[in-house]
């Protein structure tokens, strides 16, 4: 993964905290200083916990498994769906519904529903045979399950982990989360409690910039592991055809040899009845 360089975070604004009378306890570790009213963050920390953070997720990706990102900020959303659209993961940036993890099933059926209800309004015979109204009330209903459902709709299991971009502001995602054992990698502000996350990542998750940087640099660490599952399928598919091959030519030259035992067989036969004659 390609360091991140201090300028980049500086220009960012990722060292910007909150208010220090707003501050978490918690958060002091990953503090560097206080300078007119306000925390800045250790920049030593983020780029540490960001480059832990990245491998660990990196290894997630390359096992197959998926990352649902998470960010209902406004200032989060574009950049985040984006991101997660791209690289076709899940992702959250309308409002996180209760019970989206940790009642999966029902959330599957509402999925369903929603993918009914696209199907039957693209069907013209079927939009013509009902009311104005029903198809209103229909094409409504839609919109909503896709504003809400839109970013998960093919997700057809449980996340191996979640991207959070405000742990305070995704505490239900990040309680969900901790319930079914997901690791949570998560952009901690100085308002937050870094305890509550498997991976924090020491940031100022308010700016744009800000959210932008550490997005992308979190996207570059699941594009590698994309690549190098890719990469890992690629040498297995070759090697279990030389393995192919292997058994395919042993078992060729085993029986060629079995073809060539009895004419060499023969002229020793031939031999035997001659001494004997003579």
């Amino acid at each position: 993964m390609a360091q991140i360089e201090y300028k980049d975070l500086l220009d960012a604004g990722v060292h910007f905290g909150h208010l220090t009378r707003k501050w978490d306890p918690r958060m002091a570790p990953y503090i560097f200083m206080e300078k007119n009213g306000i925390h800045i963050i250790d920049l030593n920390k983020t780029v540490a916990a960001l480059d832990e953070a990245c491998n660990a997720i990196k290894g997630i990706v390359r096992s197959g498994r998926k990352v649902m990102f998470v960010a209902t900020k406004k200032q989060a959303q574009e950049i985040v769906s984006e991101e997660a659209r791209r690289l076709k993961m899940p992702y959250v940036t309308d409002r996180w519904q209760g019970g989206m993890l940790t009642n999966f099933a029902t959330i599957r059926k509402s999925l369903k529903k929603m993918q009914t209800l696209d199907k039957m309004l693209k069907d013209e015979e079927t939009v013509k045979s009902i009311a104005k109204r029903e198809r209103l009330t229909r094409s409504r209903e839609k919109e909503k399950l896709e504003r809400v459902l839109g970013g998960i709709a093919d997700l057809t299991r449980l996340p191996a982990a979640l991207f959070v971009v405000d742990v305070k502001r995704e505490h239900i995602a990040v309680a969900e989360a901790h319930r079914l054992g997901i690791p949570v990698f998560a952009m901690c502000d100085t308002n937050s409690n870094p305890d509550e996350v498997d991976f924090a990542i020491p940031a100022n998750d308010d700016a744009y910039k800000s959210i932008a940087l550490i997005t992308l640099a979190i996207g570059r660490a699941i594009e590698e592991g994309l690549m190098e599952r890719k990469q890992d399928k690629d040498d297995q598919r070759v090697q279990e055809e030389e393995e192919a091959k292997r058994v395919e030519d042993l078992a060729q030259a085993r029986a060629e040899g079995e073809t060539a035992a009895p004419e060499a067989t023969a002229p020793v036969a031939e031999v035997a009845e001659d001494e004997q004659e003579a």
